[in-house]
């Protein structure tokens, strides 16, 4: 699933995101400055061990307001072109679970720009992970309450 216009691109997936296609679509003669957030999936979460991550989400909300994240940045900031990726199903470590890509005229716009996209996706976006931990269980969990 994608909303995407020539400046913004917003998917949610169930494959490998690309990340080199990302920074592609973002780059333009205009921009100084071009930053990637790429969330991967780590082995260590509040000292237990995860062996893998599983998402979910309401597709259609998700996009909506992963949408409406990137016109409020584009609102904030003047930033040129952004791409947020989001990749839903089983996850294993080190896989990108999502991805940001900003560009502008000048770095520190697009570092605080892709900063409050990927804080505010986690708090708004109604996407939740399970964390399957090394003993066998598993825990849904809403990534907005993950401080790391």
């Amino acid at each position: 699933m994608n909303q995407s216009n020539p400046d913004h691109r917003v998917e949610i997936v169930h494959n490998a995101i690309d990340s080199q296609q990302l920074l592609e679509f973002v780059t333009t003669p205009l921009a100084g400055a071009v930053v990637l957030f790429l969330g991967t999936v780590r082995e260590l979460t509040y000292g237990r061990r995860t062996t893998a991550l599983d998402y979910d989400a309401y597709p259609e909300m998700a996009l909506k307001t992963m949408l409406e994240l990137v016109e409020e940045t584009c609102s904030r900031w003047p930033v040129l072109k952004v791409a947020v990726v989001h990749r839903l199903g089983h996850l294993e470590l080190t896989e990108a679970s999502v991805a940001i890509a900003v560009s502008s005229a000048h770095r520190k716009v697009a570092f605080d720009a892709g900063e409050f996209l990927i804080d505010e996706l986690k708090v708004r976006v109604p996407i939740w992970k399970k964390e399957n931990w090394d003993d066998g269980t598993t825990e849904w969990i809403h990534p907005g309450i993950d401080p790391a």
